[in-house]
């Protein structure tokens, strides 16, 4: 595939950047470098090849949901630089 420059003018006038015409020549040449690159996974033979979401199998990591108590509301508030009641005391904001 082939990328010119008006190409890579295009891509970054809407990603609002503003290029000099050396910068554009040398974009056009890396970016045309990467995707000759990427081009060559179209030569795979991936016809039983099953897709995936990871490309080594991955089973599920998480633990069962199950209830506990928590604990005591005089624990929690303890570390609290400040309580009300049984509540936190923050600084009002408003």
């Amino acid at each position: 595939m082939k990328i010119t420059g008006k190409e890579v003018a295009y891509v970054a006038h809407l990603a609002r950047l503003a290029l000099s015409d050396e910068e554009i020549e040398q974009f056009t040449g890396q970016l045309d470098a990467i995707l000759a690159y990427v081009d060559k996974l179209n030569e795979l033979d991936t016809e039983d090849v099953e897709p995936t979401a990871h490309v080594i199998p991955m089973g599920n990591v998480v633990r069962e949901d199950a209830v506990d108590t928590g604990l005591p509301i005089e624990e929690v508030l303890a570390n609290a630089p400040g309580t009300q009641d049984r509540f936190f005391r923050v600084p009002r904001i408003i």
